[in-house]
C-alpha cells in the first residue's frame, strides 16, 4: 500500500451527504437554534436516504455498515455547518450497543426507529457526583419480582426533549465482591418518576442538555439491554464509538471554520491585495489544515480498529483520536474569528459561536485530562495517577 485513502463507497458517502446538508447550511442550522426550534427536517431526511443507521444492521433497516461511515456522515454534516449531536448519541451510542448486546425482540423493537430518525433515543451516563469516573455512578438498579427499580441522577444527558427512550447507565453490586457493575436499561421518557430539567447553555445548538431525575422508575425485565453480569465490556462497547464520532463531530464543525476562514482571506481586500497573501494570516490558517487532517486520520484508524473488531486498540485510538480533534477544532475556530477581525465577533458572519461550540469538544465527552491519562498509563506505562 502505497498511499492512504478511503474507498470510493465511503467518500461517494461523504459526497451525498455533504450534497444534501448544503440544502440547509449553517444560517438555517443557527436560526433554528437560536429561535428555540429543532432540526427536525434535516434529520428525518438523513433518515430516509439512509445515512441514519448507516452503522446498523440491514434486517433492521440499517445500512449494514461500521462507525467509520457514520462517523463520516456525522463529519459531513458539521463541515456543512449543521452538526447533529444526537448522531453521537442515538444511532452510534445506543445503536451500536443494542445491536451488540440487545435481544432480538429488542432490536426489532427500537432499530428500525433509530434507524430512520422516528424514534430517537438518548444515552444518560454522567452524573453530578461522578463526573468523568464511570466507575462511581450511583445511580443504582435493583430487582423487584420479575423488573427493576431505577433511582438516581444524571446531568448533562442531550436531546431528552427530542427522545422516546433513554439508554440509562445504573450500577448493581456484586454480592460477593462489592464491586459495582454498570447495566443498562432502556428508559421510556415518558415513565413515571422520570423527569428532566433543562440546563441553561452557552453553545447555540437546536440539541438542549437536561439534568434527569429517576425516582422509583419501574421497568419490566425486558428493558435491560445484554447480560445484566456483562460489566465494563458492554459499555465500552458504546463508549469508544462516542468517541470516534466526538472527534468526527470536532473534525466536522474545524473544516467549516477553516473553509469559512479561508475564502474571507481570498476575498479580504486591505492594502492592494488579500489578506491571505499575509504569511501572518496564511500560514495559521495552513497550521489549522495539517492539523485537522492529521485528526481525521487517526478519527479514520480507530473507526478501522474498532470495525475490524479491535476493542483495545480502537479504545487506544479513539482517545487520540478524540484529542486530536477537539485540540485541532479549537485552533481552527480560534484562528477563523481572527482571520476575519471584526467581522469574526458579528452574528452576520457566525464565526464566534464556533468557540463554544467546538471548546465543548475538548471537554465531552470525555476531558482532554483524562485522556492524557489513559495514554499515560495504557499507552507509555506510566503509573496510575487516580
Amino acid at each position: 500500500m502505497t498511499e492512504f485513502t478511503e474507498s470510493e463507497e465511503r467518500l461517494a458517502l461523504r459526497r451525498e451527504v455533504a450534497r444534501l446538508a448544503s440544502k440547509y447550511g449553517r444560517e438555517w442550522f443557527t436560526e433554528k437554534a437560536r429561535s428555540g426550534e429543532k432540526t427536525t427536517e434535516l434529520w428525518l431526511e438523513i433518515g430516509r436516504h439512509g445515512y441514519l443507521g448507516i452503522n446498523i444492521p440491514e434486517e433492521y433497516g440499517g445500512g449494514g455498515g461500521g462507525i467509520g461511515d457514520i462517523a463520516a456522515v456525522c463529519e459531513e454534516l458539521a463541515a456543512q455547518g449543521c452538526p447533529l449531536l444526537l448522531m453521537v448519541v442515538s444511532p452510534a451510542i445506543c445503536g451500536t450497543i443494542i445491536s451488540r448486546y440487545g435481544t432480538a425482540e429488542q432490536k426489532q423493537r427500537w432499530l428500525p426507529g433509530i434507524c430512520d430518525g422516528t424514534a430517537t433515543m438518548a444515552f444518560a451516563i454522567t452524573e453530578p457526583d461522578a463526573g468523568t469516573n464511570t466507575h462511581n455512578i450511583s445511580t443504582t438498579a435493583r430487582r423487584d419480582g420479575d423488573g427493576w427499580v431505577l433511582n438516581g441522577r444524571k446531568i448533562f444527558i442531550s436531546g431528552v426533549d427530542e427522545a422516546e427512550n433513554v439508554l440509562v447507565v445504573a450500577r448493581t453490586e456484586d454480592t460477593r465482591t462489592g464491586k459495582v457493575k454498570p447495566v443498562l436499561f432502556v428508559v421510556p421518557t415518558d415513565a413515571d418518576g422520570f423527569e428532566y430539567r433543562r440546563i441553561p447553555m452557552e453553545i447555540v445548538s437546536p440539541e438542549l442538555q437536561f439534568q434527569v431525575f429517576i425516582d422509583d422508575v419501574r421497568l419490566p425485565a425486558d428493558t435491560l439491554v445484554g447480560d445484566e453480569d456483562g460489566g465494563l465490556v458492554q459499555l465500552f462497547a458504546g463508549l469508544n464509538p462516542e468517541r470516534i464520532m466526538a472527534a468526527s463531530f470536532s473534525t466536522g464543525l474545524a473544516r467549516y471554520a477553516l473553509d469559512r476562514a479561508t475564502t474571507y482571506a481570498k476575498e479580504r481586500v486591505v492594502f492592494q491585495g488579500p489578506i491571505g497573501a499575509h504569511q501572518a494570516v496564511a500560514h495559521p490558517l495552513a497550521q489549522s489544515k495539517i492539523e485537522v487532517e492529521l485528526a481525521r486520520l487517526m478519527t479514520q484508524k480507530a473507526a478501522a480498529l474498532y470495525d475490524a473488531g479491535d476493542d483495545t486498540g480502537a479504545g487506544e485510538a479513539a482517545n487520540m483520536a478524540k484529542y486530536a480533534a477537539a485540540e485541532a477544532a479549537c485552533d481552527a475556530a480560534d484562528r477563523a474569528v481572527q482571520a476575519h477581525g471584526g467581522n469574526g465577533i458579528t452574528q452576520e458572519y457566525g464565526m464566534a459561536g464556533l468557540l463554544v461550540a467546538t471548546r465543548a469538544g475538548r471537554i465531552a465527552p470525555v476531558s482532554r485530562e483524562m485522556i492524557l491519562n489513559y495514554v499515560a498509563m495504557h499507552s507509555l506505562g506510566l503509573p496510575r495517577s487516580y
